[in-house]
C-alpha cells in the first residue's frame, strides 16, 4: 500500500484507513459501510449540504464571538462553510439518505469535510486534526440534535419555494384555460351523472383555484420552518453552549440565510417535536390529492374520442397502443396521477417517523427528511410536466358540449321555479322513458312555455350565468 495515497484516521472504536484525496473522514467511512439502503446519496439533496454549511457558519461566528473559538479556527471554519454554501464538493458527501443515529452521520460528514477543507486553508494537510477538529471546533457548540433538524427546516423552506413556483405556474395556466373556454357551454355532472349546464371555462377557473388555495396553504407551513432549535445541543438544555449562543446563532443564521429565523421559545419541545414537518407533509399531500383530482377530470373529460365525453382534447404525445392502432392515451394525467400516489404514501411514512419519536428525540428524522425531499421533488416535477405537455395544449370540441347539453334531461331544472319541482321530474321521467326532448315536451306537446321564454331560458349566457326566474 502507497501511505501517500492514504492516511490513517481514529475514532473510539479504532482506526480506520482513508483515501488521502478524500475530504470526508473515519466518521463518513463507517456510514458509507453501515448503511447501504436507498442507494440515494446525501449528495442528490445538495440544498440539505448547502442549509448545513449556513449552520456551521453561523456556529463558528457565534463562537468567535463569544471567545469559543480562535479568530483563525473560525475564519478556516467560515472558509470552508461557504464552500458547502456555494453547492461545492458535491462528491464529498456519499452518505445515505436514510441512515441511523438521527442524522448523526450525515452531520458528521459535513464536519469532516468542513474540518479537512478548513486544513488546506490553514496550510495543513487532511487528517491533521490537532490543528481543526471535526468535533471539537466544526461542531463546536452544536449537537447532531439541533444542527441537523435546523438545516432540514431551512433546506425544505428553500424547497418549499421552488415547488410553490411550480404550483403557482400551473394554476396560472388553468386560470388561462378557463378564460379561453368561457364561452364554452358543457354539461356540469354530480355523482357522473348529468347535473346542470355551466361554462368549460368555469371548470377550468375552479381547477386554478384548489391551487391558488393551497399555495396559501404551503406559504403558512412554510413559516413555520423558521422556527429552529439551535444552541439547545443534546436535549435542549443548552449543554456545552456558552451563554447567550443561542440566540446570537439564530441571529447569525438570518442575517445568513435571508430568512425570518427565530428561536424556539422551548429548545426541549423543539429537540424532541417533529410536528411541524408532518404538518408539510400532509399540506403536499392535500396538494397532491387536488392535483390528482384534476387530472381524474381531465382524463375523463378527453375520454373517447368516439364514445367517451370528447369535451376536450389532450395534446397527443405518444402512441398508446401495442396493438391497438391510433389508440392516444392520457399519458400525462396517468403519469401525475403515479406521482400523487407515492406522495400520499411518503406522507404515512413522516406520520409513522415522527410518532416514533421517543423521550427527548426524534431518530427518524432521516426518513422524515428522505420522504420530504421525495415528496417536493416529484410534486415539483409532476406540476411542471402537467403543465407544459398537458394543460398549455388542451383544446375545446364547443359543438360536442353543446349537443350534450341539450340532449341532456338535466336542463329541465332550470324550470323548477317556473313549473315546479314536481312537474319537472314528470318531464324529466317522461324524456328518459320515450327519448323525446325536454323541448319537444315542454314548449311543442305541452306548451308549459313559449319559445321566446325557452330561448331567452335556454341561452348560452343564461344557462352559464343563470338569472333567477319567477
Amino acid at each position: 500500500m502507497n501511505t501517500q495515497e492514504f492516511r490513517i484516521e481514529h475514532d473510539f472504536l479504532g482506526e480506520r484507513t482513508i483515501e488521502s484525496n478524500v475530504y470526508y473522514g473515519i466518521q463518513t467511512l463507517r456510514a458509507i459501510e453501515n448503511f447501504n439502503i436507498t442507494g440515494t446519496p446525501v449528495s442528490s439533496e445538495m440544498m440539505l449540504i448547502r442549509a448545513l454549511g449556513y449552520v456551521k457558519k453561523a456556529a463558528a461566528l457565534a463562537n468567535r464571538d463569544l471567545g469559543v473559538l480562535p479568530a483563525h479556527i473560525a475564519d478556516a471554519i467560515i472558509y470552508a462553510s461557504n464552500k458547502l454554501i456555494n453547492g461545492g464538493f458535491k462528491d464529498q458527501f456519499p452518505t445515505d439518505m436514510i441512515q441511523g443515529g438521527a442524522g448523526t452521520s450525515v452531520n458528521m460528514n459535513v464536519n469532516e469535510v468542513i474540518a479537512n477543507l478548513g486544513l488546506e486553508y490553514l496550510g495543513h494537510q487532511k487528517g491533521q486534526y490537532e490543528y481543526l477538529h471535526p468535533n471539537n471546533h466544526v461542531n463546536c457548540s452544536q449537537s447532531t440534535n439541533d444542527a441537523y433538524p435546523t438545516a432540514l427546516r431551512i433546506a425544505l423552506y428553500f424547497k418549499l419555494n421552488e415547488f410553490i413556483e411550480s404550483v403557482n405556474i400551473l394554476q396560472r395556466s388553468f386560470v388561462f384555460k378557463g378564460s379561453e373556454f368561457a364561452h364554452v357551454l358543457k354539461m356540469g355532472r354530480t355523482q357522473l351523472q348529468d347535473a346542470v349546464p355551466m361554462s368549460l371555462g368555469a371548470e377550468f377557473n375552479a381547477f386554478g383555484t384548489m391551487l391558488r388555495e393551497d399555495m396559501q396553504r404551503l406559504r403558512e407551513v412554510q413559516a413555520l420552518l423558521t422556527e429552529v432549535n439551535m444552541g439547545g445541543t443534546a436535549i435542549g438544555t443548552t449543554i456545552n453552549a456558552p451563554s447567550g449562543y443561542p440566540q446570537l446563532v439564530t441571529q447569525y443564521l438570518g442575517e445568513l440565510t435571508g430568512l425570518p429565523i427565530v428561536l424556539a421559545e422551548d429548545l426541549v419541545e423543539a429537540t424532541s417535536d417533529t410536528g411541524t414537518f408532518t404538518l408539510v407533509s400532509s399540506i403536499l399531500k392535500r396538494t397532491a390529492i387536488k392535483i390528482s383530482k384534476i387530472c381524474n377530470d381531465l382524463r375523463l373529460l378527453s375520454s373517447g374520442p368516439r364514445v367517451g365525453l370528447n369535451e376536450i382534447n389532450l395534446p397527443q404525445m405518444q402512441p398508446g397502443s401495442s396493438i391497438m392502432p391510433g389508440k392516444v392515451n392520457p399519458v400525462i394525467p396517468e403519469v401525475v396521477n403515479q406521482t400523487a400516489y407515492y406522495v400520499i404514501g411518503a406522507d404515512l411514512t413522516v406520520t409513522m417517523a415522527a410518532e416514533a419519536g421517543q423521550l427527548q428525540l426524534n431518530v427518524m428524522e432521516p426518513v422524515i427528511a428522505f420522504s420530504l425531499f421525495n415528496m417536493l421533488n416529484y410534486l415539483t416535477n409532476a406540476c411542471n410536466t402537467l403543465r407544459e405537455k398537458c394543460v398549455d395544449g388542451i383544446t375545446a370540441n364547443e359543438e360536442a358540449c353543446r349537443e350534450m347539453v341539450m340532449n341532456s334531461v338535466g336542463i329541465v331544472t332550470a324550470l323548477n321555479p317556473l313549473l315546479g319541482y314536481e312537474t319537472c321530474a314528470a318531464i324529466a321521467k317522461e324524456a328518459l322513458k320515450t327519448g323525446k326532448s325536454i323541448h319537444k315536451i315542454v314548449v311543442e306537446e305541452k306548451s308549459y312555455i313559449t319559445q321566446q321564454q325557452w330561448d331567452e331560458i335556454y341561452s348560452v349566457e343564461n344557462m352559464i350565468n343563470p338569472q333567477f326566474l319567477n
